[in-house]
């Protein structure tokens, strides 16, 4: 018997998510938390027959996931579920997979135990998770992730998925983030225009925009199943370094809206985001009011 092939597909976009992140699992992590890990395990059997109300990242995975019906070249997108779940309790959230029609095949179930250490081995571009912990040691360790904090359970009618992401901490590294915190505007101002044509290193997600990427190459323009934006603080002249990073990159970014301090919440309402991914918990929360919004627990902001 031959054993598939575990590893990530060639060019295959994969998306890690939690339980938690996927379904609403707040009636059963408040039995866990009052009463802990044996009442929980009990009452996750006896409603396994119950499928779970979608959580803030079910729309997005069932757009994710949609995508791959529109390729004529086989599947382009996995998503693969990451659980603190034991095997035997999650039978309820396998049921509910199946109860939705999602297809999901591939799982790791942990037993209470941080499951990032799975992401390498499933070859994940981005890991979703509701778990804030399990999120920082998934970025310590060098991959795209965020813990979810807003979302609708229904998808938005434009069936184009759409992501949003700001630029320092996220797509880009925390370099120039340094300096403006630590010495205020005018320095930052005047190392970008300094700096105008030194690209910028990379962030986290700066791979996971790239996988977006190639998804992007298989279409047509007019009809890409996927559209990105950059929504960030920084206004002229600091957009030129920016502009110049992406283009040594190889990588095109749909749209790019520069505030200069402005909220981003209209914008990306205006953008029409199905998940918007962003470093300031400030941005986040206000985001939150108009989109599903993920925070990315990385860069200078997040120091202790």
């Amino acid at each position: 018997m031959t054993l598939p092939n575990v590893n990530k597909p060639a060019q295959k976009l994969v998306v890690a998510i939690s339980s938690r992140a996927l379904f609403n699992l707040d009636d059963s992590h408040a039995i866990f938390e009052a009463e802990g890990k044996e009442a929980f395990c009990r009452y996750q059997i006896e409603h396994e027959e119950v499928a779970l109300e979608p959580g803030y990242g079910f729309a997005l995975v069932k757009k994710l996931l949609a995508i791959n019906g529109k390729s004529p070249d086989g599947p382009l997108v996995e998503v693969i579920l990451i659980s603190q779940n034991s095997a035997d309790t999650g039978l309820r959230i396998f049921n509910s997979i199946d109860h939705y029609g999602l297809k999901i095949t591939r799982a790791a179930f942990t037993s209470g135990v941080s499951p990032f250490s799975y992401i390498a081995p499933f070859g994940a571009h981005l890991f979703l998770s509701a778990n804030a912990e399990d999120v920082s040691k998934t970025l310590a360790a060098g991959f795209a992730a965020a813990t979810i904090l807003s979302g609708s359970p229904s998808a938005h009618p434009n069936d184009q998925l759409r992501i949003a992401f700001d630029g320092d901490s996220v797509l880009f590294s925390d370099e120039s983030e340094h300096i403006y915190q630590q010495q205020g505007l005018k320095a930052f101002a005047d190392n970008e225009r300094a700096q105008a044509k030194n690209p910028l290193p990379g962030g986290p997600f700066k791979d996971f925009l790239s996988a977006l990427q190639h998804i992007q190459n298989q279409f047509a323009a007019d009809n890409s199943p996927i559209r990105t934006a950059l929504v960030t603080a920084r206004s002229a002249p600091a957009h030129e370094r920016v502009v110049r990073t992406l283009r040594t990159w190889s990588i095109r970014i749909d749209e790019a809206l520069f505030l200069g301090g402005l909220p981003k919440g209209p914008f990306l309402q205006a953008f029409d985001a199905d998940i918007f991914f962003d470093d300031q918990k400030a941005h986040c929360e206000s985001a939150a009011e108009h989109v599903t919004t993920a925070h990315v627990p990385h860069g200078i902001t997040n120091s202790p």
